[in-house]
């Protein structure tokens, strides 16, 4: 283990252990490498990489703070990654949004409140109204999916779906789906996962979401499949 490695793992310790709990305020740098017994290089390269982890947040002329820890910002980096995935890891993630988002929309049948309805409903009604422009669609399919998962209480989940999903694959999803014909059987998959939702159906909601993300994978791996074919 290098000295940096070993001044992440001493700093995480302290987070952990509760002596430095989210929002407080990290000793100066010399200091904190003193009760370490680090030296002040790899703890800055420590800070460094923990700040871009968002373990920690650097304030210049104020110090440094550990940060909220809470799961949007630690995994807010995930969706960036996924965005930088292609071929078959699309596909891994895809099989990943099919072990998850079903059982998260089975839940928000269960602990949705009204609040949470009327948003998914409104943007239901928006993609039935932009029907006819892609970029339109995309980012009301993605907020649709966003609310659902908010509606499961569990902002965990939620940040992990949200990353996995990634905005610049839903984009190619329903760019294929417009040129393919089936972005109206898409719509009509959205409307039974909100009518199963707005029925308190966790079965059915978890069943319609199952067939929704299944719809996408199998597009995917069509696409995948063609283009491998092209390689060859």
């Amino acid at each position: 283990m290098s000295l940096t490695d070993e001044a992440i793992a001493r700093i995480r310790e302290l987070i952990q252990s509760g002596k430095l709990p989210p929002g407080s305020k990290l000793p100066p740098e010399h200091q904190l490498a003193t009760e370490l017994g680090i030296s002040r290089s790899p703890m800055r390269e420590a800070v460094k990489a923990l700040a871009v982890a968002r373990v920690l947040d650097v304030r210049r002329g104020d110090g440094t703070y550990v940060t909220s820890l809470a799961p949007t910002v630690l995994l807010e980096g995930l969706g960036l990654a996924v965005e930088l995935m292609h071929g078959n890891t699309l596909l891994e993630l895809t099989e990943v949004r099919r072990l998850f988002e079903p059982i998260a929309t089975g839940l928000a049948a269960t602990r949705a409140t009204e609040e949470h309805l009327a948003q998914i409903h409104g943007h239901l009604e928006a993609m039935r109204a932009a029907a006819g422009d892609v970029e339109l669609l995309n980012q009301h399919d993605a907020a649709f999916h966003r609310a659902v998962a908010a509606a499961t209480g569990n902002e965990a989940l939620a940040t992990l779906l949200d990353g996995i999903s990634g905005g610049t694959l839903r984009a190619r999803v329903w760019r294929g789906m417009v040129e393919a014909g089936s972005a109206d059987r898409t719509l009509s998959e959205h409307e039974v996962i909100y009518q199963a939702l707005a029925e308190r159906d966790a079965t059915l909601a978890q069943a319609a979401a199952l067939v929704h993300i299944s719809t996408t994978e199998r597009w995917l791996r069509r696409v995948h499949g063609a283009r491998a074919e092209e390689a060859e």
